[in-house]
């Protein structure tokens, strides 16, 4: 009897501690496991792939400077000039063409060779445009800062006039656009800000842009504000006056003359337009 007392108590000892523990045991094998950390996502390296993106289509020429290296290989870095006969020297691959290459086809074209001759199994080649000397246009005349511009890329031609500071208020309408072939272009402001592209072309490395003078006029007598005036397109004699402040009350229609090209014009009506140099006198009336 003592033995069997002490097995029913050490069978009740075993059920109250499987009672206690059990259920958490069991709870704890059907609890979900925990969610995996939330993926991070990878920063974006569309800024470093667009940082040359413009310059990628640039056609290298005589005198530009670029910049050619190996990702992570210091050795493997070079800061170049296109030679007069339009190669670049590099380290371990020497004399490369690069004259009429663009940025992306030099690219390919140091990985090829590095991977040919065997310096490297897969070599991550940058090529950057440090200075552009060899393409440009010419910008003369009426404009903000006229002279030489690099065109790094494909720029129209309001692109081109804004960037050497817009036409000066003594400017012409007309823009005239003188490729390097011979032929020759005129479009209107007006037209560019305005139109479509075929008013707003591309340019070309060395097209030359000029902004002539616009006309003038001149005009003096019993005129409100005498001077020399821009003769806008279209303007007619009756506009000229009115652009001058008008008649002074002593001023007479009647007494107007106009001078062209050092004579008086002998026939004149005021809905005749005005040309470049034209001289106007105003006369005074008698009462």
């Amino acid at each position: 009897m003592p033995q069997i007392r002490r097995l029913l108590r050490h069978l009740s000892l075993i059920l109250i501690a499987w009672l206690a523990i059990g259920p958490g045991v069991a709870l704890a094998q059907k609890a979900p496991p925990p969610p995996p950390p939330a993926a991070t996502a990878a920063a974006p390296a569309a800024a470093d792939k667009q940082q040359n993106s413009l310059a990628d289509g640039y056609v290298l020429g005589v005198g530009d400077v670029v910049e050619v290296s190996v990702l992570g290989r210091e050795e493997f870095k070079s800061r170049v000039q296109v030679q007069v006969d339009g190669t670049i020297q590099l380290p371990y691959i020497k004399s490369i063409p690069a004259e009429g290459k663009t940025v992306l086809q030099l690219r390919e074209e140091v990985r090829r060779r590095l991977q040919q001759g065997g310096f490297y199994t897969d070599p991550v080649v940058s090529v950057i445009v440090a200075s552009y000397t060899a393409r440009y246009v010419t910008v003369l005349g009426e404009v903000g800062t006229p002279g030489l511009v690099p065109v790094d890329r494909a720029y129209r031609l309001s692109e081109i006039i804004a960037r050497v500071g817009g036409l000066r208020p003594t400017a012409a309408d007309d823009i005239q656009v003188r490729r390097a072939s011979g032929q020759e272009y005129s479009f209107e402001m007006n037209e560019i800000a305005s139109g479509g592209p075929d008013k707003d072309i591309f340019v070309e490395p060395g097209d030359k842009i000029f902004v002539a003078t616009a006309p003038t006029y001149y005009i003096y007598g019993q005129i409100a504000q005498p001077g020399s005036y821009r003769i806008d397109r279209g303007m007619s004699l009756r506009k000229a006056i009115a652009r001058s402040g008008g008649l002074t009350p002593r001023g007479s229609e009647k007494k107007i003359k106009l001078f062209r090209d050092g004579k008086e014009v002998n026939h004149m009506d005021l809905s005749d337009m005005v040309k470049n140099g034209d001289t106007i006198v105003i006369g005074e009336r008698f009462f």
